[in-house]
């Protein structure tokens, strides 16, 4: 466009240029004919009109010329726009790549942490035997499989290769494998020899000793254990299966969970000095409670009462008047009925308020003596399982300083000692309820001699109501000591 422009403006300047001539001329012809002048004028028309001819002969080749060059924008624009197109589709076509390539990313990082999953799988779920055989493969793998910077085919070759390994692993597995290894006997000496793996059981036979029987994990060790057969036949019909590859096997059907079960098996000193320095002030809580309910217990069975048949004889006897008698029979009683009745005879010349207050005292004194202790029982009852507590948490602590220091990997040990830990809470609860039942059963018991004892002042205050001849100073004796609630008459409400 711009070369058409300054080809026209160039044709206008020109034409204008030859106006301008031709005005000149013609100013200057009429001069001319008459003087030189007019005939530069008639010559500078003469170049005039050649230069309008010459122009003429230009105009059409200039013309054609600016054709092609339109021809050749209009091509060049077309070029641009297919350019442009195509430009268009490359951008989409790498857009669309990139994000295939995002894609491809995505799923072999996926795939990685599905190979690395597995693989950790696989570890646990080996046999401790076999960790011998495949360890070193299975860290190699895992380690350029975690490793950021690793090419993308090293860590998927690491992977198939792996994955190989196991799928042999689980071919060789079908009719059993046997392997060359080394395993830790009771003592933890490591002793060479040959592994058989078949199936969940795996069986290992020195080589240059008599180690002999199943391998198996133990606790807080990274080395195969065997776990040695007690019967000699057992371990003869085992050596003979590893050295032939064939034969007859020992096979335990808890897959070694009997034997684990056996071992944690305990005698009760060995659980009890698993509690710690807790325990003894529990067991001795425990002794104390138990000694002395026995005490008591002994102590409020051989509390004498006086028998019924003496009480009626002596109630009779008030009541007709025979002092002699009714002293007699006093006399031959023992305990503290025979203290309070006593204490009410001595009594009998004053009112019967004085022979109430007498005997309520005495009824007094004999329910001290006979809740005498109680209290301690009641408090062990409820200290035990606090005592029980505070060992729990002592323990708990122990543990968590534990796993500080050595991590939470282990459940086994965890578990080990949060169980140990709950055992001062058992024993404290072992000693608690039996603590509590005594007290309920010694309480219930005293407070049946003092209701017996009460009774027996109330029948007491009747009959010398009777003698007196007074009723109703005998009705107020027995109103004061049903309103003081500490005596009460036999099926009065408590």
């Amino acid at each position: 466009m711009k070369a058409t422009s300054r080809l026209i403006f160039s044709i206008l300047r020109r034409f204008a240029f030859c106006l301008a001539c031709l005005a000149w001329l013609a100013t200057v012809s009429a001069v001319a004919q008459e003087d030189p002048v007019h005939r530069e004028l008639q010559k500078a028309l003469d170049q005039l009109d050649a230069e309008r001819a010459r122009i003429a002969q230009e105009k059409i080749p200039l013309a054609e010329r600016v054709s092609a060059l339109e021809a050749t924008l209009v091509e060049e624009r077309r070029r641009m726009e297919e350019t442009r197109r195509k430009a268009d589709s490359r951008s989409l076509e790498l857009s669309k790549l990139r994000n295939d390539i995002k894609a491809r990313e995505q799923e072999q990082q996926y795939l990685v942490s599905l190979f690395s999953e597995y693989l950790r799988n696989l570890e646990s779920r080996l046999h401790i035997s076999e960790l011998q055989l495949y360890e070193r493969e299975l860290r190699d793998a895992r380690e350029i499989l975690e490793r950021e910077d690793a090419p993308a085919p090293e860590r998927l070759a690491a992977a198939a290769g792996a994955i190989s390994k196991s799928l042999k692993r689980l071919e060789s597995l079908i009719g059993g494998v046997r392997f060359e290894g080394q395993a830790a006997a009771e003592d933890g000496r490591l002793h060479r020899g040959t592994f058989a793996l078949i199936g969940p059981v795996a069986l290992f036979a020195a080589a240059e000793s008599d180690l002999c029987g199943i391998v198996e994990q133990r606790l807080g060790s990274l080395e195969p254990s065997v776990a040695p057969f007690q019967d000699p036949a057992l371990a003869e019909m085992t050596r003979q299966l590893l050295r032939a590859g064939e034969g007859e096997m020992a096979f335990d059907g808890s897959l070694g969970n009997a034997r684990k079960i056996e071992a944690t098996k305990e005698t009760l000193w060995e659980h009890i000095q698993k509690g710690g320095v807790v325990m003894w002030p529990i067991l001795t809580m425990a002794a104390l409670i138990f000694g002395f309910s026995v005490f008591k217990w002994l102590r409020l069975s051989f509390t004498r009462l006086p028998d019924p048949r003496n009480l009626d004889a002596l109630f009779v006897a008030i009541r007709e008047g025979q002092d002699d008698a009714a002293q007699a029979q006093i006399n031959g009683m023992r305990g503290p009925a025979a203290r309070m009745l006593k204490a009410g005879w001595s009594r009998r010349g004053h009112s019967k308020d004085i022979m109430e207050e007498a005997m309520f005292a005495e009824v007094l004194e004999a329910r001290f003596r006979l809740n005498s202790g109680l209290p301690f029982i009641a408090v062990g009852a409820a200290t035990a399982p606090l005592m029980g507590l505070l060992g729990t948490v002592t323990g708990i602590i122990a543990t968590f300083k534990l796993i500080t220091v050595f991590g939470s990997g282990d459940v086994k040990m965890l578990s080990a000692g949060i169980s140990e830990a709950l055992i001062t809470t058992e024993f404290g609860l072992i000693v608690a309820i039996p603590s509590l039942l005594l007290h309920a059963f010694l309480s219930r018991k005293a407070r049946s001699i003092v209701e017996r004892l009460e009774q027996i002042a109330i029948a007491f205050l009747d009959a010398m109501s009777a003698r007196s001849a007074l009723p109703n100073e005998a009705a107020s004796v027995s109103s004061g000591l049903e309103n003081s609630g500490e005596i009460q008459p036999e099926g009065a409400p408590a």
